[in-house]
């Protein structure tokens, strides 16, 4: 009889006498998940930005970003091995930043583009500069579209984290890769299903800090 044919479907045993892991694995997750979605924010917005201001180069822009969104995150991964180290955190942080750019700044850009024409000039007739116009205007009633790219970039880069395993990076996909090789159905399912829990947690967060950031979208709505 092999091992997996001695073990049930599911061990509630070995849960319960794991949990301290599977809290150490969540926050792992969960701290890889904020870095690369802060970090990722913070690039968006210099990109955004330069691309607002100087037109021309939201094109190249998002051309550049949109390559490596399209790159194989294994492959991806796999190239920076060499040069930042195979049990970095850089590695699996520059990969998934690298994931949540395209996504961050179509939705900013979107979002400042769509203000309405009338607002700004209406704005801008009350004696307010163009970057109080920017930070007091366009910036709050973007706050929706720029939130959603957040909610997008953040659930994406949950997923994408449970493959920094190969990285030697923690979180769920410690469990996932265990629970396959030890062909344990159960540590498989805590690292597939403790994901998708959180996915689903934090873009409810997400929805929850949207709504309390931009009211009068509620309101509209």
């Amino acid at each position: 009889m092999t091992l997996a044919q001695e073990r049930p479907t599911i061990d509630f045993g070995w849960i319960a006498d794991n949990l301290d892991e599977i809290a150490e694995a969540t926050l792992d997750h969960l701290t890889l998940t904020a870095i690369a979605v802060t970090a990722g924010l913070v690039l968006s917005v210099a990109l955004s930005l330069v691309a607002l201001r100087w037109r021309g180069t939201y094109a190249p822009i998002t051309w550049f970003t949109g390559v490596l969104y399209t790159i194989p995150s294994i492959a991806l991964f796999t190239f920076l091995v060499p040069i930042f180290g195979l049990r970095s955190i850089l590695t699996a942080e520059i990969a998934l930043v690298s994931y949540t750019l395209l996504i961050l700044i179509r939705n900013i850009v979107a979002g400042i583009r769509g203000v309405p024409a009338g607002v700004v000039e209406a704005s801008r007739g009350l004696g307010m500069t163009t970057r109080r116009i920017f930070t007091d205007v366009q910036v709050p009633l973007a706050l929706p579209a720029i939130v959603a790219g957040v909610r997008v970039a953040a659930v994406t880069t949950i997923g994408l984290v449970t493959l920094t395993v190969l990285v030697g990076q923690g979180g769920y996909g410690v469990f996932i890769l265990r629970g396959i090789r030890r062909q344990f159905l159960t540590e498989a399912l805590v690292g597939t299903l403790g994901s998708v829990i959180l996915a689903v947690v934090v873009d409810t967060a997400l929805v929850r800090l949207q709504r309390v950031v931009s009211p009068w979208a509620r309101a509209g709505r």
